[in-house]
């Protein structure tokens, strides 16, 4: 989840609500994925790395996802995703255990945080 999360740049109302078929085609996961956005409904892509694929192959496999399914579900309801707030208790959780300010960090932070990897890798401003 936390490879997909820093991959994507997505808000936690779109990570949250990905199927499978958002990023696989059969058995392969897809190098780059597209979807449209809830809040703007412009679509957007973006990489998947090697990494991240391998992570979630091994999650599809050890939570017996299909095509349909969502790749982060409810922990109360079937057929289901997580809800943004447990998304958000998990991102804190995250964040706690690399001993960050929770209170300075979340889940939007996870969405820019590749944004300004990619930002200090390729600026010619001093990092």
């Amino acid at each position: 989840m936390f490879n997909l999360a820093l991959d994507c740049k997505l808000r936690a109302c779109d990570f949250i609500k990905l199927k499978v078929s958002d990023i696989a085609h059969g058995k392969n996961i897809q190098s780059r994925a597209m979807l449209i956005q809830q809040k703007t409904g412009t679509s957007v892509q973006f990489e998947i790395t090697k990494k991240t694929r391998i992570a979630l192959q091994k999650w599809i496999s050890f939570k017996s996802l299909r095509s349909n399914d969502y790749l982060f579900g409810s922990r109360v309801k079937d057929d289901f995703h997580l809800t943004t707030r447990q998304y958000a208790r998990i991102v804190k959780k995250w964040i706690a255990s690399i001993g960050l300010d929770v209170t300075s960090y979340g889940a939007q932070s996870m969405r820019r945080t590749k944004a300004t990897l990619i930002y200090k890798k390729t600026s010619l401003i001093p990092h």
